[in-house]
């Protein structure tokens, strides 16, 4: 491909080729994320070989040790993977409700909990070998916890100053919400028989709310589910 003299607005054809050399490697990258998933799942971390990674995502070992340095470099980009989902993808949602903390705060608890159905095997994975990783690893995780609850942090604080919400520990309220969403994942064998995943979010609301809200309000929201 020729490259042509770039000018102010206008895109060039080393523009274009160096974007699609970057979606070729996301795609490929999350190929191999989606791969490592579910052999880690299978076998779990310690027991995966590179030669199953390789077969599972039908590509060669070289490959994997293109994009990874090691397994457990691997595992890391797994966790943080779904952890920068829940990061990027909660205040978007969020900033649709509308003006209303609280309404606020229920979009975002159905997208957490819709991120965790779509990732169901990545979010079990990251509880059961998360404490493989080293402490750098560890507190990589931590801090985007920390930063994927910030959102709903906020929403819940707006609604407490609003007369809303009754004063609680905001920060063990979100995490405890964080908890029931990561429960569809966890427990999903259990409750799919009964619930999809709209009434499972509806029937957590329902339980969460009423101890987060001032009582004149609980029927109005709860109406709203």
């Amino acid at each position: 491909m020729t490259a042509v003299t770039r000018s102010s607005g206008t895109t060039t054809s080393v523009d274009v080729a160096e974007a699609v050399r970057a979606v070729r490697a996301s795609s490929r990258r999350r190929q191999l994320l989606d791969a490592a998933v579910v052999v880690m799942g299978r076998t779990g971390f310690h027991q995966m070989s590179m030669q199953a990674l390789a077969d599972e995502a039908q590509v060669s070992v070289g490959l994997f040790y293109k994009y990874f340095g090691s397994k457990e470099d691997i595992l890391l980009a797994a966790i943080v993977d779904i952890l920068e989902a829940f990061r990027d993808q909660l205040q978007p949602a969020m900033d649709t409700a509308g003006d209303d903390p609280v309404m606020q705060l229920i979009a975002g608890f159905r997208q957490y909990t819709t991120i965790v159905d779509e990732n169901r095997d990545a979010v079990v994975l990251t509880y059961r070998e998360s404490r493989t990783l080293d402490a750098a690893g560890r507190d990589r995780i931590k801090e985007l916890e920390v930063q994927t609850s910030a959102p709903m942090r906020d929403a819940m604080t707006a609604a407490i100053d609003e007369g809303l919400m009754s004063s609680v520990d905001v920060d063990l309220a979100v995490f405890d919400l964080m908890m029931l969403a990561h429960g569809w994942a966890l427990k999903h064998w259990h409750f799919a028989p009964d619930y999809g995943l709209d009434a499972y979010i509806a029937a957590q609301l329902r339980f969460a709310l009423p101890s987060l809200l001032v009582p004149e309000k609980l029927g109005e929201y709860l109406s709203r589910i």
